[in-house]
């Protein structure tokens, strides 16, 4: 081969890539690469707004609903989405919401039934329909922990039907639960009601906030159940709403956005959605490894249910459900409170084992528990159940709780004085929560 012609070409591919490599190059690169972006985001506005010009799907006619959605099976409710249409709002599951509720039919609400004709019904619609069985003192405990608090904590072992008996009582109701699975890294509010897309200038709506606009314009009993509520830190991302139970109801506001637009959902006031009361959340806790400690402002606030063992099979009757409004639960829990009062021998005894608390180990608990045992144990009364089981279930879950984070060596030298007060005061075989919870401190202690 000739030499010269491998000369020439070994200078020509020098020269090429000292032309490809240089700054005018690698200029014109960059160039090209940001012409290529740009036609990319330009193509995506034009395929969205042409999506934005499509008419809105419509039912073939001939389906009995005029074009209009239906809600539930009996034609109650709000009707269900439709696939398309043509909102342009930046809520647009919210004004959706709005236009079907329109076509809203509130269903026959049952005006006579009573407190233990609720927690009678719902054991045996659990049993008969679900398979669940629950005992009768457990279905008191949760329908009378409802008439306290809108938050309800079920905690216990796993396979106890936690999580069960908060979707089951949906079912009950004729108005199925929702379910919210709790995500590990959720540390705000935007973790659970969505958040303003700033790109696409459309606000991302999570299923919670759907479903406090959906309870707004019915009497419907919603029932929100956190799935794992603890796997994050719930003073976290559900603090707005521990905040706004403390106040009246009616001043009970959720901050959406922070501005308001001209085409925002009726019920938005000035990017605030008031949370409605006919909205129960039931969170659901394991203690484990793999979550975090519930703490103080989430117990004191809430309702707390301990499912520790399974019920014992029974033959149930077979029940369709209830249609229960907020208005008539609320109106049988106020009734209760009104007929049934906490006695003064016992508010006495309450008040000695406060008094020793407080004396010992410096733990009281003040008039937060205080105002939800006074509206707890009538509740409780009114379902059938007795004062004193609902004493003892009140001291074992909200006063003697707050002795688990004492240092071992102060509960070893005070446990046979601490037994020996209830003893005195109630009867330990009187009070069979209140002796498991005291047995278990003596076991942490030792």
């Amino acid at each position: 081969m000739n030499p010269l012609r491998i000369l020439t070409f070994g200078t020509f591919f020098e020269t090429l890539w000292s032309i490809l490599s240089s700054k005018v190059a690698l200029a014109f690169y960059f160039i090209l690469l940001f012409a290529s972006i740009l036609v990319m985001i330009l193509s995506v506005l034009y395929l969205t707004s042409e999506d934005k010009k499509k008419p809105a799907k419509k039912k073939p006619a001939g389906d009995g609903t005029d074009g209009n959605n239906e809600g539930k099976a009996d034609g109650t409710g709000l009707p269900e989405e439709e696939e398309d249409d043509d909102i342009t709002s930046r809520f647009h599951t919210l004004t959706r919401i709005d236009r079907n509720a329109l076509h809203y039919k509130a269903p026959q609400f049952d005006g006579s039934i009573t407190l233990p004709a609720i927690c009678r019904n719902f054991r045996n619609y659990a049993a008969a329909n679900l398979g669940l069985y629950y005992s009768e003192a457990d279905i008191r405990k949760f329908v009378a922990g409802l008439g306290v608090s809108h938050l309800l904590v079920m905690q216990g072992l796993s396979g106890t039907g936690k999580t069960s008996m908060a979707t089951a009582f949906g079912d009950y109701l004729m108005n199925p639960s929702t379910v919210i699975s709790v995500q590990p890294m959720w540390k705000e509010r935007s973790d659970i009601i969505g958040y303003f897309n700033e790109f696409t200038k459309r606000f991302s709506e999570g299923t919670l906030l759907k479903k406090l606009y959906e309870a707004r314009y019915t009497d419907e009993i919603y029932v929100i159940v956190l799935d794992e509520m603890n796997i994050a830190r719930v003073e976290y991302y559900f603090a707005d709403f521990l905040s706004q139970m403390e106040l009246n109801p009616a001043n009970r506001y959720l901050e959406v956005v922070s501005d308001t637009w001209d085409d925002d959902p009726k019920l938005l006031e000035r990017g605030m959605l008031r949370i409605p009361e006919n909205v129960w959340f039931i969170g659901t806790a394991n203690n484990d490894d793999s979550t975090f400690a519930i703490s103080d402002k989430v117990y004191d606030r809430a309702m707390v249910m301990n499912l520790d063992r399974k019920a014992d099979i029974f033959e149930p009757e077979k029940i369709s459900g209830d249609r229960i409004s907020y208005a008539r639960f609320k109106e049988l829990t106020e009734q209760a409170k009104a007929t049934y009062h906490l006695s003064d021998e016992t508010a006495e005894k309450i008040r000695k084992i406060d008094e020793f608390l407080t004396n010992q180990y410096r733990v009281t608990y003040g008039n937060r528990i205080r105002r939800q045992m006074e509206e707890y144990i009538p509740v409780y009364e009114a379902c059938g159940g007795t004062e004193l089981e609902a004493v003892d279930d009140m001291l074992a879950k909200k006063v003697l709780r707050k002795l688990d984070g004492l240092s071992p060596v102060v509960l070893r030298y005070s446990m046979d004085a601490l037994e020996s007060i209830f003893e005195s005061t109630f009867g330990l075989d009187q009070m069979p929560l209140c002796k498991d919870s005291l047995d278990r401190l003596r076991r942490s202690a030792s």
